[in-house]
Protein backbone atom coordinates (compact mmCIF):
# COMPACT_ATOMS: atom_id res chain seq x y z
CA UNK A 1 0.00 0.00 0.00
CA UNK A 2 1.20 3.61 -1.19
CA UNK A 3 2.02 5.59 2.79
CA UNK A 4 -0.82 7.78 3.76
CA UNK A 5 0.65 11.14 2.60
CA UNK A 6 1.44 9.57 -0.80
CA UNK A 7 0.31 12.43 -3.61
CA UNK A 8 0.89 15.41 -1.29
CA UNK A 9 4.22 17.65 -2.26
CA UNK A 10 5.42 20.17 0.37
CA UNK A 11 7.84 22.32 -0.37
CA UNK A 12 10.36 23.29 3.01
CA UNK A 13 11.67 26.29 2.67
CA UNK A 14 13.27 26.05 6.12
CA UNK A 15 16.14 25.98 7.79
CA UNK A 16 18.08 24.62 11.21
CA UNK A 17 15.47 23.01 13.40
CA UNK A 18 11.83 23.22 13.54
CA UNK A 19 10.79 23.30 10.18
CA UNK A 20 13.44 20.51 8.78
CA UNK A 21 12.05 18.44 11.43
CA UNK A 22 8.22 19.26 10.58
CA UNK A 23 8.43 18.21 6.89
CA UNK A 24 10.72 14.95 8.05
CA UNK A 25 7.53 13.47 10.10
CA UNK A 26 5.42 14.73 6.50
CA UNK A 27 8.15 12.75 4.41
CA UNK A 28 8.90 9.80 6.92
CA UNK A 29 4.49 9.65 5.90
CA UNK A 30 4.77 9.43 2.21
CA UNK A 31 5.14 13.07 1.20
CA UNK A 32 7.33 13.97 -1.88
CA UNK A 33 9.28 16.88 0.13
CA UNK A 34 11.42 19.60 -1.83
CA UNK A 35 13.43 20.85 0.21
CA UNK A 36 14.83 24.71 -1.24
CA UNK A 37 17.62 25.64 0.11
CA UNK A 38 20.07 28.69 -1.35
CA UNK A 39 22.99 28.03 -3.04
CA UNK A 40 26.33 26.95 -2.32
CA UNK A 41 25.62 26.96 1.57
CA UNK A 42 22.39 25.47 1.55
CA UNK A 43 20.64 25.13 5.03
CA UNK A 44 22.66 26.23 7.18
CA UNK A 45 22.87 23.09 9.02
CA UNK A 46 24.93 21.45 7.08
CA UNK A 47 27.80 23.61 8.11
CA UNK A 48 26.36 23.34 12.42
CA UNK A 49 27.90 21.08 14.92
CA UNK A 50 31.74 20.23 15.73
CA UNK A 51 32.49 17.28 14.21
CA UNK A 52 31.88 15.19 10.96
CA UNK A 53 30.95 11.37 9.53
CA UNK A 54 32.74 11.54 6.18
CA UNK A 55 30.94 13.95 4.23
CA UNK A 56 30.80 17.94 4.50
CA UNK A 57 27.42 18.21 5.63
CA UNK A 58 27.29 18.15 9.84
CA UNK A 59 25.48 14.87 11.69
CA UNK A 60 22.76 17.54 12.81
CA UNK A 61 21.80 18.31 9.07
CA UNK A 62 21.30 14.35 8.51
CA UNK A 63 19.20 13.31 11.07
CA UNK A 64 16.66 16.04 9.89
CA UNK A 65 16.25 15.69 5.98
CA UNK A 66 15.87 11.87 5.20
CA UNK A 67 13.52 11.37 2.15
CA UNK A 68 13.56 14.91 0.73
CA UNK A 69 14.51 16.36 -2.36
CA UNK A 70 16.98 19.06 -2.49
CA UNK A 71 17.13 21.74 -4.99
CA UNK A 72 18.85 25.50 -5.07
CA UNK A 73 16.87 28.46 -5.65
CA UNK A 74 18.25 32.20 -5.23
CA UNK A 75 14.82 33.93 -4.17
CA UNK A 76 16.35 37.66 -4.57
CA UNK A 77 16.52 36.67 -8.84
CA UNK A 78 13.47 36.57 -10.97
CA UNK A 79 14.59 33.28 -12.45
CA UNK A 80 14.92 31.71 -9.27
CA UNK A 81 11.42 32.98 -7.73
CA UNK A 82 9.81 31.98 -11.07
CA UNK A 83 10.79 28.49 -10.38
CA UNK A 84 9.65 28.84 -7.62
CA UNK A 85 6.37 29.77 -8.23
CA UNK A 86 6.18 26.73 -10.71
CA UNK A 87 6.74 24.44 -7.50
CA UNK A 88 4.00 26.20 -5.56
CA UNK A 89 1.67 25.62 -8.63
CA UNK A 90 1.95 21.80 -7.69
CA UNK A 91 2.21 22.12 -4.61
CA UNK A 92 0.36 21.30 -1.78
CA UNK A 93 2.27 22.61 1.90
CA UNK A 94 5.18 25.18 1.97
CA UNK A 95 6.98 25.27 5.10
CA UNK A 96 9.28 28.49 5.58
CA UNK A 97 10.65 29.51 9.19
CA UNK A 98 12.37 33.44 8.38
CA UNK A 99 11.53 35.92 10.60
CA UNK A 100 7.78 37.84 9.87
CA UNK A 101 8.41 40.29 6.76
CA UNK A 102 11.38 38.07 5.09
CA UNK A 103 8.90 35.78 3.17
CA UNK A 104 7.30 38.84 1.85
CA UNK A 105 10.44 41.24 0.59
CA UNK A 106 11.60 37.43 -1.19
CA UNK A 107 8.02 37.19 -3.42
CA UNK A 108 6.87 34.48 -1.32
CA UNK A 109 4.43 35.88 1.18
CA UNK A 110 1.08 33.78 1.66
CA UNK A 111 -0.91 36.20 -0.13
CA UNK A 112 1.62 36.23 -2.85
CA UNK A 113 1.43 32.14 -3.21
CA UNK A 114 -2.10 32.02 -2.57
CA UNK A 115 -2.93 34.06 -5.76
CA UNK A 116 -0.95 31.13 -7.57
CA UNK A 117 -2.62 28.21 -5.85
CA UNK A 118 -5.45 28.86 -3.79
CA UNK A 119 -4.94 25.06 -2.68
CA UNK A 120 -2.09 25.96 -0.99
CA UNK A 121 -1.58 25.36 2.77
CA UNK A 122 1.66 28.31 4.00
CA UNK A 123 2.85 27.06 7.39
CA UNK A 124 5.34 29.96 9.37
CA UNK A 125 7.39 28.83 11.92
CA UNK A 126 8.92 31.71 13.70
CA UNK A 127 9.85 32.82 16.97
CA UNK A 128 7.03 34.23 18.40
CA UNK A 129 4.42 34.60 15.58
CA UNK A 130 3.34 36.88 12.81
CA UNK A 131 1.48 39.26 15.33
CA UNK A 132 2.42 40.64 18.72
CA UNK A 133 4.82 42.86 20.41
CA UNK A 134 7.95 39.94 20.05
CA UNK A 135 6.80 39.11 16.47
CA UNK A 136 10.16 40.50 15.22
CA UNK A 137 12.61 39.43 17.86
CA UNK A 138 14.75 36.66 16.56
CA UNK A 139 13.76 33.34 17.75
CA UNK A 140 16.07 30.32 18.98
CA UNK A 141 14.76 27.42 21.20
CA UNK A 142 16.87 29.16 24.13
CA UNK A 143 14.98 32.36 24.08
CA UNK A 144 11.74 30.47 23.95
CA UNK A 145 12.43 28.32 26.62
CA UNK A 146 13.38 31.55 28.75
CA UNK A 147 10.25 33.66 28.21
CA UNK A 148 7.77 30.38 28.07
CA UNK A 149 9.08 29.89 31.90
CA UNK A 150 11.03 26.91 30.73
CA UNK A 151 13.60 27.80 31.97
CA UNK A 152 12.41 28.98 35.19
CA UNK A 153 11.07 25.16 35.82
CA UNK A 154 14.27 23.32 34.88
CA UNK A 155 16.76 22.10 37.15
CA UNK A 156 17.08 22.46 40.90
CA UNK A 157 15.92 25.23 43.31
CA UNK A 158 18.92 27.80 44.28
CA UNK A 159 21.05 26.68 41.20
CA UNK A 160 21.81 28.65 37.88
CA UNK A 161 19.34 28.06 35.51
CA UNK A 162 18.97 25.06 33.50
CA UNK A 163 18.22 24.87 29.91
CA UNK A 164 16.04 21.62 29.37
CA UNK A 165 19.22 19.82 26.85
CA UNK A 166 16.20 18.75 24.40
CA UNK A 167 14.88 21.42 22.19
CA UNK A 168 11.56 21.40 23.53
CA UNK A 169 10.52 24.72 21.76
CA UNK A 170 11.96 23.67 18.53
CA UNK A 171 11.06 20.20 17.95
CA UNK A 172 7.82 21.11 19.85
CA UNK A 173 7.33 23.63 17.13
CA UNK A 174 7.88 21.27 14.57
CA UNK A 175 5.16 19.07 16.31
CA UNK A 176 2.30 21.18 16.16
CA UNK A 177 2.99 22.56 12.93
CA UNK A 178 2.72 18.70 11.77
CA UNK A 179 -0.55 18.39 13.17
CA UNK A 180 -1.69 21.79 11.96
CA UNK A 181 -0.65 20.96 8.02
CA UNK A 182 -2.34 17.61 8.49
CA UNK A 183 -5.78 18.90 9.85
CA UNK A 184 -5.79 21.99 7.56
CA UNK A 185 -5.08 19.11 4.51
CA UNK A 186 -8.09 17.48 5.82
CA UNK A 187 -9.90 20.50 5.95
CA UNK A 188 -9.46 21.45 2.50
CA UNK A 189 -11.25 17.91 1.23
CA UNK A 190 -14.33 20.35 2.16
CA UNK A 191 -12.88 23.69 1.74
CA UNK A 192 -11.41 23.03 -1.61
CA UNK A 193 -8.89 25.89 -0.59
CA UNK A 194 -5.65 26.02 1.39
CA UNK A 195 -5.22 28.48 4.04
CA UNK A 196 -2.30 30.31 6.32
CA UNK A 197 -1.10 28.06 9.44
CA UNK A 198 1.17 30.56 12.04
CA UNK A 199 3.32 28.63 14.46
CA UNK A 200 5.86 29.80 16.86
CA UNK A 201 8.82 28.43 18.91
CA UNK A 202 7.22 30.62 22.24
CA UNK A 203 3.49 28.94 21.61
CA UNK A 204 4.79 25.92 21.38
CA UNK A 205 6.92 25.86 24.64
CA UNK A 206 4.27 27.73 26.78
CA UNK A 207 1.89 24.83 25.31
CA UNK A 208 3.52 22.19 26.55
CA UNK A 209 3.92 23.33 30.18
CA UNK A 210 0.57 21.78 30.85
CA UNK A 211 1.67 21.02 34.52
CA UNK A 212 3.46 24.28 35.34
CA UNK A 213 0.71 26.46 34.40
CA UNK A 214 -1.85 24.62 36.59
CA UNK A 215 0.24 24.88 39.26
CA UNK A 216 0.51 28.84 38.15
CA UNK A 217 -3.47 29.08 38.09
CA UNK A 218 -4.13 26.75 40.90
CA UNK A 219 -1.23 28.12 43.63
CA UNK A 220 -1.02 31.75 42.75
CA UNK A 221 2.67 30.74 42.59
CA UNK A 222 4.89 30.26 39.68
CA UNK A 223 6.71 26.65 39.48
CA UNK A 224 10.20 26.49 41.03
CA UNK A 225 12.60 23.97 39.98
CA UNK A 226 11.87 20.75 41.59
CA UNK A 227 14.90 18.65 39.71
CA UNK A 228 13.41 15.17 38.74
CA UNK A 229 9.97 15.57 40.99
CA UNK A 230 6.81 15.39 39.51
CA UNK A 231 4.45 18.43 40.23
CA UNK A 232 1.23 16.25 40.15
CA UNK A 233 2.12 13.02 42.35
CA UNK A 234 5.34 11.93 44.66
CA UNK A 235 7.10 9.77 45.39
CA UNK A 236 8.38 10.41 41.38
CA UNK A 237 11.25 11.37 41.19
CA UNK A 238 15.11 10.01 41.25
CA UNK A 239 16.27 8.62 44.49
CA UNK A 240 19.71 7.01 45.48
CA UNK A 241 20.37 3.52 46.31
CA UNK A 242 23.78 2.43 47.91
CA UNK A 243 25.44 2.33 44.33
CA UNK A 244 23.88 5.32 42.87
CA UNK A 245 20.73 7.08 41.40
CA UNK A 246 17.79 5.23 39.74
CA UNK A 247 13.79 6.71 39.45
CA UNK A 248 10.55 5.30 40.53
CA UNK A 249 7.03 6.32 39.69
CA UNK A 250 4.93 5.72 42.77
CA UNK A 251 2.03 7.90 41.14
CA UNK A 252 -1.33 7.11 42.88
CA UNK A 253 -2.10 6.07 46.22
CA UNK A 254 -2.05 2.15 45.71
CA UNK A 255 1.36 2.49 44.45
CA UNK A 256 2.45 4.45 47.47
CA UNK A 257 1.04 1.43 49.89
CA UNK A 258 2.63 -1.30 47.45
CA UNK A 259 6.09 1.11 47.80
CA UNK A 260 5.72 1.22 51.87
CA UNK A 261 5.43 -2.49 51.71
CA UNK A 262 8.34 -3.36 49.54
CA UNK A 263 10.39 -0.91 51.67
CA UNK A 264 9.56 -2.66 55.15
CA UNK A 265 8.43 0.71 56.47
CA UNK A 266 4.48 0.29 56.60
CA UNK A 267 4.15 2.67 59.72
CA UNK A 268 4.46 5.29 57.10
CA UNK A 269 1.14 5.03 56.65
CA UNK A 270 -0.02 6.47 59.47
CA UNK A 271 1.75 9.82 58.99
CA UNK A 272 -0.52 12.03 58.01
CA UNK A 273 2.12 14.42 56.19
CA UNK A 274 2.10 11.27 53.36
CA UNK A 275 -1.62 10.44 54.19
CA UNK A 276 -2.57 11.28 50.42
CA UNK A 277 -1.12 12.82 47.50
CA UNK A 278 -1.59 16.03 47.47
CA UNK A 279 -0.21 16.02 51.08
CA UNK A 280 3.01 13.73 50.05
CA UNK A 281 2.86 16.62 46.80
CA UNK A 282 3.26 19.78 49.44
CA UNK A 283 5.57 17.77 51.92
CA UNK A 284 8.28 16.39 48.59
CA UNK A 285 11.51 17.13 50.37
CA UNK A 286 10.91 15.85 53.68
CA UNK A 287 8.63 12.71 52.15
CA UNK A 288 12.29 11.82 50.18
CA UNK A 289 14.55 12.82 53.63
CA UNK A 290 12.64 9.67 55.40
CA UNK A 291 12.95 7.99 52.26
CA UNK A 292 15.89 7.81 52.07
CA UNK A 293 17.73 5.96 54.73
CA UNK A 294 15.82 3.17 53.21
CA UNK A 295 16.79 3.24 49.83
CA UNK A 296 20.31 4.24 50.82
CA UNK A 297 20.14 -0.01 52.21
CA UNK A 298 20.17 -1.85 48.57
CA UNK A 299 21.49 -1.35 45.48
CA UNK A 300 19.86 -0.22 42.10
CA UNK A 301 19.43 -3.52 41.04
CA UNK A 302 18.00 -5.05 44.19
CA UNK A 303 15.74 -2.18 44.29
CA UNK A 304 14.60 -2.09 40.53
CA UNK A 305 13.33 -5.74 40.76
CA UNK A 306 11.67 -5.91 43.94
CA UNK A 307 9.83 -2.44 43.19
CA UNK A 308 9.05 -4.31 39.60
CA UNK A 309 8.28 -7.16 40.75
CA UNK A 310 5.38 -5.54 42.79
CA UNK A 311 4.07 -3.40 39.77
CA UNK A 312 5.44 -0.62 41.15
CA UNK A 313 7.17 1.64 38.40
CA UNK A 314 11.14 1.85 38.63
CA UNK A 315 14.03 2.05 36.01
CA UNK A 316 17.83 2.70 35.87
CA UNK A 317 19.06 6.32 34.67
CA UNK A 318 20.48 5.28 30.83
CA UNK A 319 22.93 7.44 29.40
CA UNK A 320 22.00 7.72 25.88
CA UNK A 321 24.59 5.06 24.48
CA UNK A 322 22.64 2.79 26.56
CA UNK A 323 19.65 3.76 25.80
CA UNK A 324 19.78 3.25 22.18
CA UNK A 325 21.00 -0.35 22.66
CA UNK A 326 18.65 -1.02 25.04
CA UNK A 327 16.60 -4.30 24.16
CA UNK A 328 13.31 -2.41 23.52
CA UNK A 329 15.08 0.13 21.25
CA UNK A 330 16.35 -3.02 19.13
CA UNK A 331 12.98 -4.33 19.49
CA UNK A 332 11.00 -1.23 18.36
CA UNK A 333 13.77 -0.77 15.85
CA UNK A 334 14.67 2.71 17.00
CA UNK A 335 18.20 2.92 15.34
CA UNK A 336 17.67 2.65 11.51
CA UNK A 337 21.16 2.70 9.24
CA UNK A 338 20.64 4.78 6.57
CA UNK A 339 22.60 4.38 3.45
CA UNK A 340 24.17 7.42 1.49
CA UNK A 341 26.28 8.20 -1.48
CA UNK A 342 28.97 9.93 0.66
CA UNK A 343 29.07 8.91 4.28
CA UNK A 344 28.06 4.95 3.47
CA UNK A 345 25.79 4.21 6.24
CA UNK A 346 25.14 6.29 9.34
CA UNK A 347 22.91 5.44 12.71
CA UNK A 348 19.72 7.52 12.75
CA UNK A 349 16.72 7.81 15.26
CA UNK A 350 14.36 5.35 14.26
CA UNK A 351 10.42 6.47 13.38
CA UNK A 352 8.39 7.40 16.72
CA UNK A 353 5.17 6.05 15.90
CA UNK A 354 4.48 2.59 13.98
CA UNK A 355 1.76 2.25 11.23
CA UNK A 356 0.90 -1.41 10.84
CA UNK A 357 -0.99 -1.27 7.07
CA UNK A 358 1.83 1.42 5.80
CA UNK A 359 5.20 1.23 8.17
CA UNK A 360 7.12 3.95 7.29
CA UNK A 361 10.69 3.39 5.49
CA UNK A 362 13.34 5.69 4.97
CA UNK A 363 13.16 5.85 1.01
CA UNK A 364 15.93 8.66 0.60
CA UNK A 365 19.13 9.52 2.28
CA UNK A 366 19.13 13.10 3.39
CA UNK A 367 20.14 15.21 0.12
CA UNK A 368 23.19 16.41 -0.83
CA UNK A 369 22.98 19.96 -1.60
CA UNK A 370 20.89 20.69 -5.19
CA UNK A 371 21.49 17.08 -5.62
CA UNK A 372 17.49 16.73 -7.50
CA UNK A 373 17.72 20.00 -9.53
CA UNK A 374 17.50 18.42 -12.94
CA UNK A 375 15.09 15.45 -11.75
CA UNK A 376 12.60 18.50 -10.47
CA UNK A 377 12.98 20.98 -12.76
CA UNK A 378 12.62 18.40 -15.75
CA UNK A 379 9.21 17.86 -13.77
CA UNK A 380 8.12 20.94 -14.13
CA UNK A 381 8.80 21.27 -18.00
CA UNK A 382 6.83 18.00 -18.58
CA UNK A 383 4.05 19.53 -17.12
CA UNK A 384 4.47 22.54 -19.17
CA UNK A 385 5.25 24.96 -16.43
CA UNK A 386 8.41 25.48 -17.71
CA UNK A 387 9.94 26.12 -20.43
CA UNK A 388 12.79 23.72 -22.17
CA UNK A 389 15.33 26.32 -20.94
CA UNK A 390 14.09 26.42 -17.63
CA UNK A 391 12.38 29.88 -18.25
CA UNK A 392 8.81 30.45 -16.91
CA UNK A 393 6.45 30.27 -19.39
Amino acid sequence: MALPLAGIRVLDISQVMAGPFCCMLLADMGADVIKIEPPETGDSTRQSMGFRLKGSDSPGFLALNRNKRSITLNLKTDADRQKLYALVKTADVLVENARPGVAGRLGMDYDTLRAINPRLIYASISGFGQTGPWSQRPGFDLIAQAVSGVLSSNGFEGMEPAKNSIPVADLGAGLFTSYAILSAVIGRQVSGEGQFIDSSLFEAALSLSVWETTELWGTGKSPVPIGSANRMSAPYQAVEASDGWFVIGAANQGLWLKLLEVMGIEELQQDERFATNAARVANRIVLIETLAPTFSSKSREEWITALQEAGIPAAPILDYGEAVESEQAVAREMVQMVPHPVEGEFRALGFPVKLSGTPQQIRRHPPLLNEHEDEILAELVEKGLLSRDRGAV
